[in-house]
């Protein structure tokens, strides 16, 4: 069975190490000329985790990662430090903070060698299955040309659409949707040194600010600052801006800016699908990850969703994986028809759970950026007043999944 990924991200290269661990022959195109996760980090919590356990990619990821973030204080605070509601240290349980970095090395790692084709932009998929490349796009961010671009089509029995927000792939699913931007960006940054946390982690909300802690395995702290702020805005020094922005915050918000190199500090504007997709498939092309429901990053499920996909998507299509190693004409008929109830099945699975947990990020995103004094003093009073097991068991049902059973 031969199977076409669109993107090298996480959901995509994920997706391509269960379906090859499963027998299928996967090629990953990538438009840039290498992969590249970014300096920032991840969380993965129970649901990411159980996901890559049945990936099989589960012992790789325990080797880069520890459970310190469990042990962390965690939730709310005010820009002076005080609590405006601490989360339950067992609604986040098996929480894991990682290095982009390190998670993409183990996911390629867990690829046989050619798999992904760099420098190869899909422009266009149709649902028969065949896709056209354009090779030698660029070689870096600059865009220089790595030699004369060529163009090939070839022709897959399944076309996975994992290309991002602005993905190519979904106009031939569902044509005209793509993002809007939620009025907020942020800037990610890893120190170069390890920063004390002083046993606390978690988010300080201000009014149009924010500022999230999270620490890694060896020390080292991934943060990120979220300002309110026109799409097009640009600072002259992003790095000077978050300090300035957060100048007076409690400790050690100042430390862990100080102790990031400014060329690590890079800036994202935040957005989700602008309209929810009716269906994550259409003929022999399929979607996932933020291709098929990109949300805003506050609840931290952005990831976790496209490791969902991956494994789900790997669990459908495994028996018809096995199915069409056999060469005769009725095996290749029944992976046919195989393909399209697992697919159906797929977008029954999957389309209605991530895309409530995007609406709930969005719903929390903007709760959070609110600037109004007195409405942020009205949040934050409300998330005090609630009690912790509402907490609890709001992060409980994010957090909830298991692989299907096939």
């Amino acid at each position: 069975m031969r199977i076409a990924i669109v993107g090298a991200g996480i959901g995509g290269l994920s997706t391509a190490a269960g379906l090859q661990r499963a027998g299928a022959q996967v090629t990953v195109f990538e438009r840039a000329a290498e992969v590249r996760a970014g300096g920032s980090g991840l969380s993965v919590f129970a649901n990411g985790l159980r996901a890559l356990e049945s990936l099989g990619l589960g012992p790789q990821f325990a080797a880069i990662t520890d459970k310190q973030a469990e042990s962390f204080a965690a939730g709310q605070r005010r820009p002076d430090g005080r609590w405006i509601a601490q989360i339950p240290s067992d609604s986040v349980g098996e929480l894991r903070i990682v290095d982009r970095t390190d998670l993409h090395r183990v996911l390629l790692d867990a690829l046989e060698e050619g798999t992904v084709r760099t420098s190869a932009e899909v422009t266009s998929a149709s649902i028969d299955g065949t896709v056209t490349i354009r090779s030698g796009v660029e070689s870096d961010s600059s865009k220089a040309p790595v030699g004369c671009p060529t163009e090939s089509v070839e022709r897959f029995d399944l076309v996975i659409g994992a290309d991002g927000v602005n993905s190519q792939v979904r106009d031939t699913v569902e044509p005209g949707i793509g993002p809007r931007y939620s009025g907020y960006s942020c800037w990610r940054g890893i120190t170069d040194r390890p920063v004390d946390l002083r046993g606390a982690a978690g988010e300080t909300v201000g009014r149009g600010l924010r500022f999230g802690i999270a620490p890694l395995i060896d020390g080292r702290v991934y943060w990120f600052a979220v300002a309110n702020m026109p799409k097009d805005a640009s600072f002259a020094d992003d790095k000077a801006a978050v300090r300035d922005l957060f100048s007076g915050w409690h400790a050690p918000i100042a430390e862990l800016i100080e102790a990031t190199p400014a060329q690590r500090i890079q800036r994202t504007a935040i957005s989700d699908l602008a309209t929810d997709l009716s269906t994550f498939h259409r003929g022999r092309i399929v979607l996932l990850g933020d291709a098929a429901h990109a949300m805003t990053p506050n609840l931290g499920q952005g990831g976790g969703q496209a490791l969902e996909d991956a494994a789900t998507l790997t669990a459908l299509l495994a028996p018809v994986i096995e199915t069409a190693s056999d060469s005769t004409d009725a095996a290749a008929q029944i992976a046919a028809a195989e393909i399209d109830r697992q697919l159906h099945l797929y977008d029954r699975l999957r389309r209605r759970r991530s895309q409530s947990i995007a609406a709930k990020s969005r719903l929390l995103g903007a709760v959070f950026q609110i600037q109004s004094p007195v409405l942020s003093g009205l949040r934050d009073a409300v998330f005090t007043a609630v009690p912790s097991r509402f907490t609890a068991a709001q992060a409980a049902s994010v957090q909830r999944w298991e692989p299907p059973d096939i």
